[in-house]
């Protein structure tokens, strides 16, 4: 039953972070540019009239999809913190900066394709942002150092269509230079999807713990003071993707705000093509309070096991007569050490809640064994030994590494303490002297 509290509390929040989302903006992934060029392509379509069949001739027209040849951009990310009820969720603001270069290669003959088809005069170029939600005033994309005109949406099929874009005029025969800027709202992470012959991308941000998922940077710095990564160099080879081509080949990442960076990193995998996986920065909260009770109450087996341990030792060696009401009423109250534990930690903080958690369960069975045991001086080792539990439970739960090696050789220090304490019990003579008490 805590397992599944302690479940229901962390769907709460992420219910929470997503509406946080709603009026922020979600996990965001961006993509692009992309430059699309319609062209003319002349079918030949067979049909038969009165018994006779005869070729029809119509022209169709079409999409070329074109990445660019290299592409750098840099991304400085603000991150922050908003509330919803006692629950907050980690955000950020981003300034996007980047610049391109396209030519139309000799992959044209490949494709079957004439220059004179294509109509670069109706070209566009596509950003893909896929919470455009997130966007901020100020977007502005230059071609060849004059400013083009935006719309909404019609982005590349890598963000669900979602974005903006941009008409363009083409001659083709010299080579096309893109400047872009844009401010960008997200929650908990931001990805990119790595496109063209050869892309570069910088990101700096004040963030101490971040999250590198997918392709990872090349070069890294973090400090307490935030991080530096840079993606030197991701080649279109490594992509699996030519530069030109007749379909979008970006994956269809869509928009789902409470969905997070490694879940879209998996869909993108599945669902792509290619052999690229989208290159993800996370900004990881280092206090995961859902994880940290979680991993406590796996932990809950050593405080149950080592007080009935204990009680057991006072009821078979040391004479005290421990009912099963009283097992019973010790167990609950350990148990519900988590509860206060997740009800407190998610208003004062884990390790606050901690302290008054264990505090509060520690006086309680500590009275509650001075009546048990019949003596202070017993209760006092009760209380010592939840004492140490505790304190040894909150520094595994610090220690991911060696959590379980530390847990196993307590539990095996425990056993054999009591087998050693009960080595010369007679269970047999104490099974008869509980029946007969029972019988009387």
């Amino acid at each position: 039953m805590v397992y599944a509290l302690v479940y229901d509390r962390e769907n709460q929040s992420d219910l929470a972070q997503a509406q946080i989302a709603v009026g922020w903006g979600g996990v965001q992934v961006v993509a692009g540019p992309l430059l699309v060029i319609p062209y003319r392509e002349t079918i030949v379509e067979t049909e038969t009239v009165n018994g006779q069949q005869r070729e029809i001739r119509r022209e169709v027209k079409r999409e070329l999809f074109v990445a660019p040849a290299s592409q750098q951009v840099e991304t400085a990310i603000d991150p922050d913190r908003k509330a919803y009820a006692i629950y907050e969720s980690v955000v950020y603001h981003a300034d996007m900066a980047g610049s391109a270069n396209f030519t139309l290669a000799e992959e044209l003959e490949r494709l079957g394709l004439a220059r004179e088809d294509l109509l670069l005069g109706k070209a566009e170029l596509r950003f893909g942002i896929s919470d455009p939600r997130g966007l901020t005033d100020g977007a502005r994309v230059t071609v060849n150092g004059a400013a083009a005109q935006l719309v909404p949406g019609n982005g590349p099929n890598a963000t669900g269509s979602a974005g903006f874009s941009a008409a363009i005029e083409w001659d083709g025969k010299r080579p096309l230079q893109i400047g872009w800027e844009y401010g960008l709202r997200g929650s908990r992470s931001l990805a990119m999807v790595p496109s063209g012959g050869d892309t570069a991308w910088q990101v700096t941000s004040p963030w101490p713990h971040p999250s590198f998922a997918g392709t990872l940077p090349d070069e890294r710095e973090v400090t307490s003071d935030g991080f530096t990564a840079i993606y030197s160099r991701i080649t279109n080879l490594a992509l699996g993707q030519q530069l030109v081509s007749l379909s979008d080949p970006g994956a269809n990442y869509g928009s789902d705000s409470a969905t997070h960076e490694a879940a879209m990193v998996e869909r993108h995998v599945a669902n792509s093509n290619s052999t690229a996986s989208p290159v993800s920065i996370g900004l990881v909260d280092p206090v995961d309070l859902y994880s940290q009770v979680d991993r406590a109450v796996k932990y809950g087996f050593l405080f149950i096991g080592f007080t009935f341990g204990t009680f057991l030792m006072f009821d078979v060696v040391g004479g005290a007569r421990v009912a099963s009401a009283e097992y019973l009423l010790t167990g609950a109250g350990l148990i519900l050490f988590f509860v206060m534990l997740l009800a407190f930690a998610e208003i004062i903080g884990f390790a606050a809640a901690y302290v008054v958690a264990a505090a509060a369960i520690i006086g309680l069975l500590t009275a509650y064994s001075a009546a048990v045991l019949g003596t202070w001086r017993r209760a006092g080792l009760i209380a010592a030994m939840l004492a140490a539990l505790y304190a040894l439970l909150f520094v595994l739960l610090n220690m991911e590494t060696y959590a379980l090696v530390i847990g196993s050789l307590l539990l095996f220090a425990g056993l054999a303490g009591i087998m050693y304490a009960t080595r010369n019990v007679d269970w047999s003579a104490v099974r008869k002297e509980t029946a007969t008490s029972e019988v009387a």
